[in-house]
């Protein structure tokens, strides 16, 4: 069957290495709120399948030597969706807490004017994370008009 004839897929889940597997897995459940579905902890294959109700969103893989460098080719940044733009002023709160630093101050739209948009910031190892909402951005201002805010720029 041809490509075109086919359904484009859906992402599954996404798959980080990671440098420290405990200190992330730490951040991506107790801060984050994904839930452990599973790990392996054999010295060289350890891994942990992170989701919501059984469902895989997230596998975490210590297998990295050296943090995330965003200036290499691969993941740009990887985004996650809530329902409102109170559950992002949420989630700043609690990330606040835990001493993460941001890409931008506060909840910023996605462009001047966009109805969608959310905060921007960096795992343990430097990967660039966003969550964001649909709607409820438009009365913030976007840190750069000509750019997409996700670009992290």
């Amino acid at each position: 069957m041809p490509p075109s004839a086919l359904s484009a897929p859906r992402t599954g889940h996404v798959g980080l290495n990671v440098t420290d597997l405990d200190r992330s897995l730490a951040f991506y459940r107790d801060v984050i709120g994904f839930e452990l579905i599973g790990e392996g902890k054999e010295e060289g294959r350890r891994f942990a399948f992170l989701g919501h109700a059984g469902a895989l969103t997230l596998t975490l893989w210590q297998q990295a030597g050296a943090p995330y460098e965003g200036g290499r080719a691969g993941l740009h940044h990887l985004a996650f969706e809530v329902g409102t733009i109170d559950e992002v002023r949420a989630y700043e709160r609690e990330l606040r807490a835990y001493g993460v630093e941001f890409a931008y101050d506060g909840v910023v739209p996605h462009g001047e004017g966009a109805a969608s948009g959310g905060i921007f910031f960096h795992d343990p190892d430097g990967t660039r994370l966003e969550i964001c909402a649909p709607a409820g951005a438009e009365s913030a201002s976007a840190p750069v008009a000509a750019a997409p805010t996700c670009g992290f720029f």
